[in-house]
């Protein structure tokens, strides 16, 4: 019972972390536009925006 409770506790500890991460790599993009956009993990070309010849144009 105690493994099960450590996993658990682990599996949320990484996510958490994760989440967290993303928060501080936004914030740095917010702070450094001169860096560009940054692209996150699911979006750009051939997700959801269109994609012909790898030009994206958003409906």
């Amino acid at each position: 019972m105690m493994t099960l409770l450590i996993t658990i506790g682990l599996i949320f500890l990484l996510m958490g972390g994760w989440i967290v991460i993303q928060q501080m790599a936004r914030i740095y993009a917010v702070k450094h536009p001169e860096l560009g956009a940054v692209k996150e993990e699911g979006l750009g070309c051939g997700k959801n925006c269109g994609c012909q010849k790898n030009h994206c144009q958003k409906k």
